[in-house]
């Protein structure tokens, strides 16, 4: 129930693909497209709060709460509940009858890596726990996003990973869309969608972030 995780945008994804093969990451979820909606309360109660409501389509239908985060070291900690539900549109319904609205859609490519998670220092007690990798490809740029117990195993992946540290980007794909839609106010922030974006030519060298694989 506790979500820890950090984020970098990257250049090389099938680099760092290969990276964790050569690592013995499992391969637990193939790439797989998601479709995602978060919502809230009319008067946006739910995001004042840092709070997410999310439901999603990939293999199954999940509906997901986070709640207000903390940042560490560039890695986001909060929160998290999530669970399968049956069918995503009685879900969505569900939730729309109940007041809620849809505040953003987006959508990612997701692949998903489990891998032990590696001792941080000499002397620290062997961990049996695994770390998650996923690789996400977003209609503006590709990232990898690190999923652990502690920050200190999340760096320890990410230097296993030859990932600047200091490259960690401590907010979500919402917030950064939402810093694109700024520059290119013919978009519209509530849609992110690979289709939306075709032929736009943004990318999300605009956010002058640095990629963390460079």
């Amino acid at each position: 129930m506790q979500e820890t995780e950090a984020k970098f945008f990257v250049l090389d994804l099938d680099g760092l693909r290969m990276r964790l093969q050569s690592l013995e990451a499992h391969l637990i979820q193939p790439r797989v497209l998601e479709t995602n909606i978060r919502f809230d309360l009319p008067d946006g109660g739910l995001r004042s709060k840092g709070q997410v409501l999310r439901l999603r389509q990939d293999t199954e239908a999940k509906l997901t709460y986070k709640s207000g985060s903390t940042v560490q070291q560039g890695v986001l900690s909060r929160k998290e509940i999530e669970f399968v539900v049956d069918d995503f549109e009685k879900a969505k319904l569900f939730l729309e009858e109940l007041g809620y609205q849809k505040l953003f859609y987006y959508e990612k490519y997701r692949t998903t890596f489990k891998l032990k998670s590696i001792q941080p220092s000499e002397g620290s007690e062997p961990s049996e726990d695994f770390t998650h990798i996923m690789l996400d490809e977003l209609p503006y740029g590709n990232f990898l996003e690190i999923e652990g117990e502690s920050v200190e195993v999340i760096q320890a992946i990410a230097n296993k990973l030859n990932l600047k540290w200091d490259t960690a980007i401590a907010t979500s794909y919402h917030v950064l869309f939402e810093r694109l839609c700024a520059k290119h106010p013919e978009l519209d922030p509530k849609e992110l969608s690979f289709s939306a974006l075709r032929g736009s030519g943004i990318s999300v060298q605009e956010l002058s972030i640095r990629p963390g694989d460079d």
